[in-house]
C-alpha cells in the first residue's frame, strides 16, 4: 500500500514535545497557583511586599487617570455653569426684584400703621378676605382703552369697583359684571386715575394711566421735584377703593411735574388674581360717583 500523503502532526515527534511541555507547564502553574493560594490564606503578610511594588508600579498610571478625569470633570462643569449661568442669573433678577417689591410694601404698610395709629390709637390691622382668585383670561393691549377680563363674576360676589391685584401688585379695579366673568379697568388705561404715594415717605401723587402700558405720576404738591429714578409707588388708600401700602409702579423717568413709571404688576405676566372688597365703601359712596356711573361716562366717551 502507497503511504498517505500527509503525515498527520500527532506522528511529529516535536509536535508532541511541544504538547508534553504545555501540559507539564500548566500543571506547574496551577501547582505554582494552589501554592501561592494557600500560602496567600495561611500568611497574608507574605504578599504585602509583593502588593505594595505593583501598588507602587501603577500608581504614575492611576495618578494620570484621576488627572484627566478630573480635569475632565472641571471642563464639564465650566461649560454646564456657563450654559446654566443665563437662566440662573434671570431668576436671580426676578427674585431680587420681587424681594424689593416686598420691601417697600412692608415699609408703606409700617409707615401706614404708624400714621394710623398717630391718629386713631388703633393696635391692630384687620386683615383684608379675598372675594375670589381667579385666572387673568386675557387683556387689551392694541389701543388707549386698556381692559382686561377675569372669570369671576357676579355669581362669585364679584361687584363693580372692587380692586383687582397679583402677586406683585395691583392690576386695576372690577369695571363691569357679567354673571360668570367680569371687565376690569386696568392702571394704564387713560382714563384710570389712581391716588399713590411713594413707598419711602408721604409724597403723594397721581398714577394716570396713559394708554401705552406706562403710568404718569403727577405730583399733587407742585414745586422742587423730589422724585428720583427706581422710587416705588404705593396705592396710599385715598379715594376708597384701594387699601393703602400695595405696590403700583416704579418710577423710569423724571418729568417737571412728576414722572414716568412702569407697572410693577404687568397684565401681560400676569396669569392668577384675586379681587378684593372696596377698602372704604362710605367713603366710595360719600364721594358721589359710583363705578356704575363711572363706567357708563366711560362707554360714552368710547
Amino acid at each position: 500500500m502507497a503511504p498517505p500523503s500527509s503525515r498527520r502532526s500527532g506522528f511529529s515527534k516535536k509536535q508532541q514535545y511541544s504538547v508534553f511541555t504545555g501540559y507539564l507547564l500548566a500543571t506547574l502553574g496551577a501547582v505554582v497557583g494552589l501554592a501561592l493560594l494557600t500560602i496567600s490564606l495561611w500568611q497574608p503578610s507574605a504578599f504585602q511586599p509583593l502588593r505594595g511594588a505593583a501598588s507602587d508600579a501603577a500608581s504614575p498610571v492611576g495618578e494620570a487617570t484621576a488627572t484627566v478625569r478630573a480635569g475632565g470633570n472641571n471642563t464639564w462643569d465650566t461649560i454646564t455653569a456657563y450654559w446654566n449661568a443665563g437662566g440662573q442669573n434671570a431668576q436671580l433678577r426676578r427674585e431680587v426684584e420681587i424681594a424689593r417689591i416686598r420691601l417697600a410694601e412692608a415699609e408703606a404698610v409700617e409707615a401706614e400703621n404708624r400714621r394710623l395709629k398717630a391718629l386713631l390709637g388703633l393696635t391692630d390691622e384687620e386683615e383684608v378676605d379675598a372675594i375670589a382668585a381667579t385666572r387673568l383670561i386675557g387683556s387689551s393691549s392694541s389701543s388707549a382703552r386698556r381692559f382686561a377680563y377675569i372669570g369671576v363674576g357676579s355669581s362669585d360676589n364679584v361687584a363693580i369697583g372692587m380692586p383687582v391685584h397679583s402677586e406683585r401688585g395691583v392690576i386695576g379695579r372690577v369695571l363691569e359684571t357679567a354673571r360668570g366673568s367680569s371687565r376690569v379697568l386696568l392702571l394704564t388705561d387713560s382714563e384710570s386715575v389712581l391716588p399713590v404715594r411713594r413707598a419711602s415717605d408721604q409724597t403723594v401723587a397721581f398714577a394716570e394711566g396713559r394708554g401705552d402700558g406706562l403710568l404718569r405720576i403727577r405730583l399733587i404738591n407742585l414745586g422742587l421735584n423730589p422724585l428720583e429714578i427706581g422710587d416705588v409707588f404705593v396705592t396710599s388708600g385715598a379715594g376708597g377703593y384701594y387699601r393703602p401700602g400695595v405696590a403700583v409702579a416704579v418710577l423710569s423717568e423724571i418729568t417737571s411735574d412728576g414722572g414716568i413709571a412702569r407697572l410693577i404688576a404687568e397684565p401681560s405676566a400676569t396669569n392668577y388674581v384675586v379681587v378684593e372688597p372696596i377698602y372704604e365703601p362710605l367713603a366710595v359712596e360719600a364721594s358721589g360717583v359710583s363705578a356704575r356711573d363711572e363706567l357708563t361716562q366711560e362707554e360714552l366717551n368710547d
